[in-house]
């Protein structure tokens, strides 16, 4: 016999200025619009909001999701695998599971973009940054990462963040 997972199915309208917004790691705040819980796992959708030159999060990569970046406004710069690219407003980003990738607002003004997270999860890990006053140690960023299964490489952010004067 299968589980059956209860999504609710009532309508709803996410206004614009609804949705959570919390702080997230070196100028990139979190707007939580859809949750995993609210999807049946399947997927999540979070607004990233990008100050100027703003690091999103270390050289990555997950082992359960792959993540579809969609730029709404600003530049997006990212690495993906060995390739480096920018897209602009409506271009799509596809970061898939197991690729090691970074991104960043390549830009000097704010940017945003609208993540979806498949498998829902990854977005926990977004909202527990709000609990901290000062950027965690690679340590601990390493140790929270590891438990939504992700690899975290600092050697390889660092170049990254000098080429392109990022802030992280």
């Amino acid at each position: 016999m299968t589980e059956q997972v209860k999504v609710s199915t009532g309508v709803r309208v996410l206004g614009a200025g609804d949705g959570r917004i919390v702080p997230g790691l070196g100028g990139v705040s979190n707007r939580f619009m859809i949750d995993g819980g609210q999807t049946g796992g399947r997927f999540a959708l979070v607004q990233h909001l990008f100050q100027p030159k703003a690091l999103a999060a270390p050289m990555h990569r997950h082992h359960d999701e792959d993540e579809y970046t969609y730029v709404l406004s600003g530049r997006i710069g990212a690495v993906l695998g060995d390739e480096e690219v920018v897209g602009g407003p409506g271009d799509l980003i596809f970061k898939p599971q197991g690729q090691w990738h970074t991104f960043w607002n390549a830009g000097d003004e704010p940017a945003a973009v609208l993540e979806i997270i498949s498998t829902a999860g990854l977005e926990e890990l977004f909202r527990s940054f709000e609990h901290f006053t000062a950027p965690p140690d690679p340590q601990t960023l390493a140790g929270m990462a590891a438990q939504y299964h992700c690899d975290l490489d600092f050697d390889r952010t660092f170049p990254i963040v000098a080429r392109h004067g990022l802030a992280f």
